[in-house]
């Protein structure tokens, strides 16, 4: 993948937002996807990134800001815009009814395309996504993944220029979501789309994503590739179990030049430090001085999911369930 700024943007966004009433969904969020870039908005539930797609889609109006797709204004021809996009919502939309084959023939008359290149775009699709054998089969016999395959196929039968996935493998086992990743790595490098998803997952986006907007209550919190988004911690991270309280050790420690970040939830303290494999010794040290019984003990580098704890003070998962107000996080240096 080239770096953006040597690639044509086929989508734009500057400023965009949307408001419910007193509402914010979207807040002043500008970004560039490069053509033939697979592009992740990451982020827990609410977070804007559904509205954002919706807005890119046509299906929703933006309060303010502009942008576009494919050249395109999401203000002017909405069909013309429609023409150039395909699109897997979260929810299924597959008539079950019908026979895998019929689904992608329907969606392929409602966009005009002649009988002959119909039937060899279908094909064409039935293949990528491994279906062939499976077409003729009703879409109410499918399983989860076969289904979301068949969406993807026919997000693309029109041959679009963007296909926008809505948390492509939500509901799916950790099997079927790797398979799915991998056939959304096939289509981008044999169709040449462009590829906009968004996702909670975090192993998700590290893996599909070339670059990676991190949405935190309709707000950009940090963009770039999964790689240097983890580098900008730029340290271990060490979790330690301590199931009877760890806050005299976080409060002693947070005054060392290599603890980073702290934050204590639940009983684990999770800390980023510089030289993580090398201080494990003097932590040990540190909590048997302050009473602090560990139990465990477990070295990682960063990952999105610490990221994502860095800039948005809570993790997606707490986020997901609801029990964000339930830990203390405490930074020390860097931005908030």
């Amino acid at each position: 993948m080239l770096p953006l700024k040597t690639v044509k943007s086929v989508i734009k966004v500057k400023k965009l937002a949307k408001y419910y009433d007193k509402n914010v969904a979207v807040d002043q969020v500008s970004f560039e996807v490069g053509d033939g870039e697979i592009f992740g908005l990451l982020g827990p539930n609410g977070a804007g990134k559904t509205t954002i797609i919706s807005i890119l889609a046509t299906l929703l109006r933006p309060t303010s800001g502009y942008a576009e797709v494919a050249g395109i204004s999401v203000g002017g021809n909405r069909d013309a815009l429609r023409r150039q996009i395909g699109i897997v919502f979260q929810e299924p939309a597959l008539d079950t009814k019908l026979t895998g084959r019929e689904n992608l023939q329907f969606h392929a008359m409602m966009y005009g395309l002649a009988k002959h290149e119909r039937r060899e775009r279908i094909e064409r699709m039935l293949e990528l996504v491994d279906l062939q054998d499976k077409a003729d089969l009703l879409v109410e016999k499918y399983s989860g993944g076969m289904k979301r395959r068949l969406e993807i196929a026919r997000g693309l039968v029109q041959h679009p220029r963007v296909l926008f996935l809505d948390e492509p493998t939500l509901g799916l086992d950790a099997q079927t979501r790797r398979h799915i990743w991998d056939y959304i790595r096939r289509l981008n490098r044999e169709e040449r789309v462009t590829v906009m998803l968004t996702t909670h997952y975090m192993e998700e986006a590290d893996f599909l994503c070339d670059r990676v907007v991190i949405i935190d209550k309709g707000r950009i919190a940090a963009m770039d590739t999964p790689a240097r988004l983890k580098d900008i911690l730029g340290g271990d991270i060490v979790n330690l179990a301590v199931p009877e309280g760890g806050e005299p050790l976080m409060n002693v420690l947070k005054d060392r030049p290599w603890i980073k970040a702290s934050r204590l939830h639940d009983g684990q303290l999770s800390l980023t430090m510089v030289q993580g494999d090398k201080r494990i010794p003097e932590l040990m040290q540190t909590a048997v001085q302050t009473g602090t019984r560990v139990t465990a003990v477990n070295l990682h580098k960063p990952s999105l999911e610490d990221v994502f704890l860095h800039f948005a003070g809570r993790s997606i998962s707490e986020e997901e369930t609801g029990h964000d107000a339930q830990f203390r996080f405490v930074r020390h240096g860097g931005r908030r």
